[in-house]
């Protein structure tokens, strides 16, 4: 596909698709904003919840990115049959129900209502996504397609960049746990209390009548802090529904005999198809791993506070929304797939470093990793859809569903932090260090798949 476009004199976006382009566009903003105010809310809840593990906060991811795995393939369904516009429409709907809820969620100060909140939340999402990508992708000459969705995809990384701000200045500045707790350590640490006994004194000192009263306030302050945006948010949705609603949109088209067996058939027999599948959920669950993890990787590591690591993570953002358009600029003269390759390799030395050198060297090269993930979502996509034609629309699915790679990793990663550390011998890694072997694996994946659909690529006739 690369190849293809390289050549071609098409544009990327033409006239007559030039206003759909920009509204679908305005979407990957507003998915993007909600997934990276919640990925820091991993640590938030953590440190507001005395009584959740590491593994247990990371509920939120796999409630975010099951939602995705939940619905995306109900969702190619619902869009095939009616049209891309009921799509958004039904997936801003379900965005706006799942922020709005946090309301209720918050009255019971309940941790497990939120994740319930966030999973019908990407309900939405799944929507959305599954909506807009074979959209974007649709809207003008197959030739320049990927380049098209990696446009479209540089304005994901803008709302990514607005949640994280949120998220650090409004959010996690505001939050009073972490000094409340850290008040309370240092007053059992006075008296004698070990580090690996800490967690159970605690929960022992806070059940105490005399303390119950100033946890429930910090507890209360801290929820309405984290509901307050996530309501906003939902308001907001509750708007582009409307916009949306009374706007024209092209391919409003009759409903459509659907063959969902059949074309299930052709996909997983389509090599291409297949490999992108697996190298989507791989990238995925590398990407939110490594941006979920980089606030205890600078708390464990570097001493830092959490909205100091947040703003790294704001970094991490500013460099993959600039590489996103470096990117998109080098794939008009250079091959989607080999590029796709050289930047997992880069993600592979970045994060090997990220693992070994635990300190604030090892925090540059994790921010560093952005740069290498940048082009990788909308390229991997972009090569698995291409030639599929109508059969897209559920191929896409599969593209969506792999999301849930971001729901089961930081789950493992949860694990890593519960064990404390790691003794190999010849290095102990911290448990917030060893977690970014799983992104690893990942890159190796994404390589491969790389690789190999360039050596395709090369053997084909131009």
């Amino acid at each position: 596909m690369a190849d293809r476009s390289a050549k071609s004199g098409a544009p990327v976006v033409s006239r007559e698709f030039l206003f759909p382009f920009v509204l679908t566009t305005s979407l990957f903003a507003l998915w993007g904003f909600v997934n990276d105010i919640t990925n820091p809310m991993v640590a938030a809840f953590k440190a507001v919840f005395v009584e959740i593990s590491n593994t247990q906060s990371s509920l939120v991811q796999l409630a975010f990115y099951g939602g995705y795995a939940t619905m995306a393939i109900p969702a190619a369904l619902f869009i095939r049959k009616y049209s891309y516009k009921s799509g958004i429409l039904l997936g801003l709907a379900l965005y706006s129900l799942g922020a709005l809820l946090f309301l209720p969620a918050a009255y019971t100060e309940n941790f497990f209502w939120f994740p319930f909140s966030l999973y019908i939340l990407t309900f939405g999402l799944a929507f959305l996504e599954t909506t807009a990508n074979p959209y974007i992708l649709s809207m003008g000459d197959p030739s320049t397609a990927t380049r098209r969705l990696n446009l479209a995809q540089a304005f994901n990384p803008m709302g990514s960049l607005l949640g994280m701000l949120v998220a650090s200045k409004l959010v996690l500045r505001n939050l009073q746990a972490k000094d409340f707790f850290a008040d309370i350590t240092a007053k059992l640490s006075a008296q004698g209390v070990p580090e690996n006994g800490m967690a159970e004194a605690i929960k022992t000192y806070l059940a105490e009548p005399a303390n119950q009263a100033a946890y429930a306030a910090m507890k209360t302050h801290d929820i309405t802090v984290i509901r307050d945006p996530y309501v906003i948010l939902g308001l907001v949705v509750a708007v582009f529904f409307f916009i949306f609603l009374f706007c024209k949109l092209p391919d409003q088209r009759a409903a459509e005999q659907i063959h969902p067996i059949e074309t299930a058939k052709r996909l997983f027999r389509n090599r291409n198809w297949v490999g992108g599948v697996i190298a989507q959920t791989f990238y995925v669950a590398a990407q939110i791993t490594c941006w979920t993890y980089i606030i205890q990787y600078a708390d464990r590591n570097c001493g830092f506070s959490f909205e100091r690591a947040q703003d790294w993570n704001i970094v991490a953002m500013i460099i993959f929304l600039s590489s996103r358009f470096i990117c998109t600029f080098l794939m008009k003269y250079m091959n989607a797939s080999l590029l796709l390759t050289l930047l997992a390799i880069g993600g592979i030395v970045l994060t090997t470093l990220t693992i070994l050198l635990q300190n604030v060297a090892g925090l540059a090269c994790l921010v560093g990793i952005s740069a290498c993930m940048s082009l990788m979502f909308p390229t991997i996509y972009g090569i698995a859809l291409d030639g599929l034609g109508e059969d897209a629309k559920l191929g896409s699915a599969g593209l969506i569903f792999a999301i849930v790679g971001g729901a089961l990793m930081p789950m493992g990663a949860g694990w890593f932090i519960d064990q404390g550390s790691f003794d190999l011998g010849f290095i102990t890694l911290t448990g917030e260090s060893a977690v970014f072997v799983l992104p690893l694996s990942s890159f190796v994946v994404i390589a491969i798949f790389g690789w190999r659909t360039f050596r395709s690529l090369r053997r084909k006739p131009a």
